[in-house]
């Protein structure tokens, strides 16, 4: 190519490929101009200069076109190469992804080609969950042990990997996890080479054990001969791993807590839960105590009406409960010793860790008993609690992964008085909420109870609370009537678990407090009766679920010990 002249404005010079490069549609740079043409021409430069020779007006004048600098022109030349390397490698990129992409789709039709049938002739699979089997065995649900018996199992792809034509893929079921191996032709269907995570399938195979050296959950693996996909799950940008992921906002992971619920983590703390739940039924059933349902809608309050969810019911109104605890006495002369496990409800307009609009509450009212009787049954419930659930290995094992550091709690607990308390704070300097020394008569606040819980690191029995700052039925002392037979379990780490007291058994003293109260006694008739035909001393407690797992399962917060939370601001999902 004959050699041409390019001209470069470096100032009113533009770099775009409708500029010719002529001396009236010049370019702005030499690198633009020797990457377009070539470095084999004649490129002349010159700037454009500005200048002002009168207010309000501006002269321009050019400067005369001059060869391009030595200096210039090779450096030009460099960024040339380096566009045209990178132009290059650029084009290799696509043609190999278009290669690929070609060669995938070739994989993906003759897998299509692949079909799979369950073979009828092998033995007939027995269905199992995937905890139900033995590195050697799998039991029968008629006892008989069955060695080398082929196995049905129903799941969804937790992990999945490939190493060469074999595929390893981790199925959980809730009741536990299993490997699977893929080979031959199962690893080469079409359906096989687009699983995605959380997929559910249907599998057949043999278990084995796994060799020696190898890991895998509870030791074995199932060599599969068949499998059905039953649900495929979404993948690329839907994908479970994208919605959901350790760096995901916490607000977003409660807006999809429907997914968060299948990760470890969540799953482990819910499956501790059921075990918690039923070990508070047992215990409470060697105890004799019997198990009733209040309900949820009442006309009442327990606690303080600031924490009430009002509502309509009917023409009347009416609030979602606070507490179970009046219901659970009226039981006491029927029934004896009673519990209940139901839904409470708070308003508080709190954003705490350790609070919930609506929570498990586990309460218990117990007849003919003194405080030091109320104290020795809650020690006894906590303690034996933990060893139902910490019995079972499994749960054990969950309760190891979520909190390696838990140890069961010494008994006995710590006792230690409100007063005392007082003068603890006051000495280790833990100001309350004005920023001033502890005195008697403070609400201690949630930051102090724990601060302290944590230092002493132990449980506690933190008793005799100033009737002032505690709910109008609770038993006064005798030996102080400044304050009340009154007790809040607080474990390390989260604080009070468990609220309780003696209840006031004389009918007098109790329509004192109504009074005092400002509460009309007149909608508590069925309560004031108790008092009036055979009362007795008695007592209870309430013991916050959620709170107890997240002390049991070290969880920063209640809300993650519930299957959907409701707080201040949430009602959903």
């Amino acid at each position: 190519m004959a050699e041409q002249t390019f001209y470069i404005d470096e100032d009113v010079g533009q770099d775009e490929h409708s500029q010719q490069g002529t001396e009236s549609s010049p370019y702005k740079s030499l690198s633009f101009a020797v990457l377009q043409h070539g470095d084999s021409h004649k490129f002349l430069t010159r700037k454009s200069t500005t200048g002002e020779v009168a207010e309000g007006a501006v002269e321009s004048s050019r400067l005369d076109w001059k060869p391009a600098a030595k200096a210039a022109l090779k450096k030009a030349k460099n960024y040339a190469a380096q566009q045209q390397k990178k132009a290059a490698r650029e084009q290799e990129l696509v043609a190999q992804r278009s290669k690929e992409e070609a060669d995938r789709k070739k994989i993906f039709d003759e897998a299509k080609k692949i079909v799979i049938e369950e073979d009828m002739s092998l033995p007939k699979a027995v269905k199992i969950k995937l905890d139900e089997t033995d590195p050697k065995k799998v039991t029968l649900g008629n006892g008989t042990d069955v060695k080398g018996t082929r196995v049905r199992v129903f799941g969804r792809v937790h992990r999945e990997r490939r190493q060469k034509d074999i595929m390893f893929i981790t199925l959980r079921d809730g009741y536990g996890f299993m490997q699977v191996i893929f080979s031959g032709g199962l690893s080469k269907t079409y359906d096989a080479l687009t699983l995605t995570r959380e997929t559910s399938m249907e599998i057949c195979g043999e278990l084995r054990e796994v060799p020696a050296g190898a890991h895998a959950p509870n030791s074995r693996e199932l060599h599969a001969d068949y499998f059905r996909i039953v649900g495929k799950a979404a993948g690329g940008d839907d994908a479970i791993t994208n919605r959901v992921s350790r760096d995901t906002e916490h607000a977003t992971l409660l807006d999809l807590r429907h997914l968060t619920l299948r990760g470890e983590t969540a799953s482990k703390v819910l499956i501790v839960r059921d075990a918690v739940e039923f070990a508070f039924n047992q215990v409470y059933k060697e105890l004799r105590m019997r198990k009733v349902s209040p309900p949820a809608l009442v006309q009442t309050q327990v606690e303080g009406g600031a924490t009430l969810f009002k509502f309509r019911y009917y023409s009347e109104e009416a609030f979602l409960t606070q507490s179970s605890q009046l219901y659970l006495e009226t039981c006491l002369p029927s029934m004896g010793d009673v519990y209940c496990i139901e839904k409470s409800f708070r308003a508080e307009k709190s954003l705490t860790r350790r609070h919930l609009a609506e929570y498990s509450h586990v309460e218990a009212e117990l007849d003919f008993i003194t405080f030091d009787d109320l104290l020795d049954h809650l020690e006894h419930v906590i303690c034996r609690v933990l060893e139902v659930v910490m019995d079972d290995p499994t749960i054990a094992q969950h309760v190891k992964e979520l909190n390696p550091e838990f140890k069961m709690p010494e008994r006995p607990f710590m006792r230690m008085k409100y007063s005392d308390a007082i003068d603890w704070l006051v000495e280790h300097h833990i100001e309350n909420e004005g920023m001033e020394p502890h005195k008697f008569g403070d609400d201690i606040a949630e930051a102090a109870e724990r601060r302290m819980t944590d230092i002493i690191n132990r449980p506690i029995f933190l008793t005799h609370f100033p009737a002032e700052i505690k709910a109008f039925y609770m038993q006064k002392d005798k030996d102080d009537p400044r304050v009340t037979e009154s007790v809040d379990c607080l474990m390390p780490g989260v604080g009070e678990i468990v609220g309780g007291s003696m209840r006031m058994y004389d009918l007098d003293e109790l329509m004192a407090a109504f009074k005092r109260e400002e509460i009309d006694p007149a909608t508590y008739y069925w309560y004031t009766d108790q008092r009036k035909y055979g009362t007795s001393p008695h007592g209870g407690y309430g013991l916050g679920l959620e709170r107890f797992l997240a002390w049991l399962c070290k969880q920063h917060t209640v809300r993650d010990c519930c299957l959907y939370p409701r707080y201040f601001g949430r009602c959903a999902p």
